[in-house]
């Protein structure tokens, strides 16, 4: 098992969540619809590992709970990938 994440990188992990926040409203305005939606849907996989990994404190459990979160994540994506192409 890891060791507990210190303040500073939780503090570093809440900053990239803020960023990719402000990232995806400012990419928003004037962008053709399907170039926003696959930097949305990135942006919140990303946001979505990052919080299973840091806040939920999945980094430190089992492998096994660490790969079924990571292929929950895939198959979301790719469901919602799915949806939005051929939806």
């Amino acid at each position: 098992m890891t060791e507990a994440p210190s303040t500073r990188e939780l503090l570093l992990v809440w900053l990239v969540l803020v960023l990719s926040t402000v990232a995806a409203w400012w990419f928003a305005p004037g962008h053709d619809a399907a170039e926003l939606a696959a930097v949305v849907v990135v942006l919140a996989v990303v946001k979505c590992r990052l919080v299973l990994r840091r806040f939920m404190e999945v980094g430190r459990a089992p492998r096994w709970l660490r790969l079924g979160t990571d292929a929950w994540l895939a198959v979301l994506w790719a469901g919602l990938t799915g949806i939005y192409l051929w939806g």
